[in-house]
Order: C-alpha cells, then structure tokens, then sequence
C-alpha cells in the first residue's frame, strides 16, 4: 500500500490524504499544544467527515495524531476560558466529530495520551488501535467541568459500568494493555507501528462489500438504544438495500466462478 496517495484536504492542523485501497488517513497535527482542539480544527473535522462521507471511492477512515506521546488532549482549555468553547462544538458536535452522522467505518489510532474530548472522539470511533504508550481518561471533573462530548454514556457502553463510574468520578485513566483487558482497545502495538497497523485493519475491511459493511456498521451502533424488535425491522431495512446492491450480485457470483470478488460499492 501506498502510504500518501493524494493530499485531499489540508487546514494545516488537521490533514485528510487518500491512501491506495479505498481509505483515508486524517492527522490532527497540533503537537506543540497537544493536539488539543481549537475552532479552525472543529470545522477542519467536519469538513472531512462530510467529504470521506460523500467520496465514493473512501470506504474506510484511519484518525490518528502527530507526535509522540498524545493523542488528544480534548477541548483547548485556552478557548473555554476565553470564553469561547461554543466555537469548538460544530453541527457534528464536539471538535466536529462526535455527533456526526457518518455510515462508513473510523478506526482510532491512538498514538499516546486520549484525554478528556480526545477519549471522547476515540470513544465515537468504531475500533481502537493504541500504541503500547497510549492512555485514556476523562479527567474533567478535576477541571470542575464536565465530559459532555458523549464520554459519560460511551465509555460504560464501551467498558464495565464501575471501571467506567470510577473512571468518570476520579478523573483517572487506564493504559493501553488495561484497554485491551476490558475490550475498549482492539489492538495494542509499539508506537512506530501504529498507523501501519491501523492501515492494515482498514485494508482487511475494504476487502469486504463497502455496503455490507456500513449497513452492518448501522445495526451494530443502533444496539444499546432499540429493543430487539426495532432492531429486527432495522435489520430488514437495511437487507433490503444490501439486496438490490450490485455487490449484492458480485460477491456469490464471485464464490461460484472461484476467483476475488470486485466490489464497486453500488
């Protein structure tokens, strides 16, 4: 795999390059203030989001940051006591993310500290890679606020509930091999491999139906909110707009004549 294929978009904070495979590499790079995130980058993000949503040829997004020991600090505490935390939260919500609505996979690739807004972005992802040095923590109530960018209702869904009250009510945070323990990471590696190996858990996705998929990314993230009878006629909907995909064709077709199947995602 080409690592940069094309450099799409570019705030200069935040940088969205479509790699080779169908999948795209975004970098929050603001190391020197810990990738903490201001308005330019809130809006950068949605701005991305809305564009790997309406490519077709993206079927799957890698979120990573620059620099050695953070991921994301969350919210910068500068802009909240300026007074200017609105100007963090867009239409997506916080740092343009957490609330989108988005049908195609994000894979986190945590390259150290995810604190505060910076747990809460990785917490809205669909899987966690995390280097052996990453860490994760809502430690807002030690800053007399609170973590309201869906950290609170995410991680008890992402971990036990009292290792999630404890975290939520000490502000303390758990490693990454703690991370692996209770399910919240998916894959732990040491630092200098952790985009490689995010890109390989994206290139192993896209080797599947692009609208299998997402609409089964759709059911999967709808579970802790419907009953099973809603999440039944939920499944039904969305068979039905696998069934009338092209790829719907391609894949038993490809089974029967023994070779890849070619999938285009319509």
């Amino acid at each position: 795999m080409s690592l940069f294929a094309e450099t799409a978009f570019s705030s200069g904070l935040v940088t969205l390059e479509v790699l080779e495979g169908h999948i795209a590499l975004v970098t929050l790079n603001r190391p020197l203030a810990r990738n903490a995130i201001n308005a330019e980058m809130a809006n950068a993000i949605e701005a991305i989001v809305s564009r790997t949503e309406a490519d077709h040829n993206v079927w799957v997004v890698v979120l990573t940051g620059t620099g050695p020991d953070v991921f994301c600090a969350g919210a910068d505490l500068k802009e909240v006591a300026a007074g200017r935390a609105t100007s963090l939260f867009t239409s997506n919500g916080f740092a343009g993310f957490v609330d989108a609505d988005r049908r195609k996979p994000w894979i986190a690739a945590v390259n150290g500290k995810a604190l505060a807004g910076g747990c809460e972005i990785a917490l809205a992802c669909d899987l966690v890679i995390a280097a052996e040095n990453a860490s994760f923590g809502l430690p807002e109530v030690s800053r007399g606020v609170l973590a309201a960018a869906g950290g609170l209702f995410r991680l008890p869904r992402a971990l036990p509930r009292n290792i999630a009250i404890e975290m939520a009510i000490t502000g303390d945070s758990i490693d990454a091999a703690r991370g692996i323990e209770l399910g919240l990471v998916n894959r732990m590696v040491p630092h200098q491999m952790l985009v490689e190996e995010a890109l390989t858990l994206a290139s192993r996705i896209t080797r599947n139906a692009p609208i299998a998929v997402r609409e089964s990314l759709h059911i999967i993230r709808q579970v802790p909110d419907l009953d099973t009878d809603a999440l039944r006629e939920l499944t039904r909907r969305c068979r039905d707009r696998v069934a009338i995909s092209e790829d719907y064709q391609e894949g038993p077709r490809a089974f029967v004549e023994k070779r890849p199947p070619r999938w285009t995602g319509c």
